[in-house]
């Protein structure tokens, strides 16, 4: 590696453009090769875990882009649904292409009521199966929906069978952590968010326009 560094550093500006330009030419070929292979069109079944900061954050940011894209989009809330977020206030601005279902009550350590909590998750579902199977909306949320699964309000086989019942073209985005491992295997695509660091074990609160 030293040896290839001392090389290039003898080699004019002109020379290392070219040599960026032929590396750049052959990336792109091999690229262009590699999406020429990608040809199936689907409805994603999207997974957003982890311990990490930033699940919904990029569920929403899918959210946005759907809706600049003329998408309608459906979106309910499991958990949130007592919390005042920017998201909400941005979405109230598209009611032609939003639906959205803030059904939760709070975390379950606040309403410390394990019956409530599961009838608050199961008419979240309700609305979240109906958007789902519907032929109108092209997208929807269910933020924190792993949360309620974590603790068993909901039936994991029924979400996985409406899942597969869905249209074939509507993408579906299910954020929270711990999310279950048959939901894992059976998504389409996965990400988990890794804490390295975050402000709130500094004795940092959450703040405007980065938690909510």
């Amino acid at each position: 590696m030293a040896e290839k560094s001392e090389k290039l550093a003898g080699l004019s500006e002109e020379e290392l453009n070219a040599r960026h330009a032929e590396k750049m030419k052959k990336k792109k070929a091999a690229r262009d090769k590699i999406i020429a292979t990608k040809t199936i069109e689907k409805g994603l079944t999207i997974v957003h875990t982890g311990k990490g900061k930033g699940k919904s954050t990029a569920a929403f940011g899918l959210v946005f882009r759907a809706l600049g894209n003329g998408m309608k989009v459906g979106v309910v809330q499991f958990v949130k649904g007592k919390w005042g977020t920017g998201e909400r206030n941005v979405l109230d601005k598209f009611p032609d292409q939003v639906t959205l279902a803030t059904m939760g009550e709070g975390f379950t350590w606040e309403t410390q009521d394990r019956t409530r909590d599961i009838a608050a998750a199961e008419a979240a579902w309700e609305k979240a199966k109906a958007m789902i199977l519907d032929d109108e909306h092209h997208m929807v949320l269910c933020d924190e929906l792993n949360i309620v699964l974590r603790y068993d309000y909901l039936p994991l086989q029924e979400i996985i069978d409406v899942l597969k019942a869905k249209p074939e073209m509507k993408h579906v985005i299910i954020t929270g952590r711990n999310a279950k491992d048959e939901l894992i295997e059976f998504a389409d695509l996965v990400t988990e968010m890794e804490m390295i660091k975050h402000p709130f074990r500094s004795g940092v609160k959450a703040q405007v326009g980065i938690e909510f």
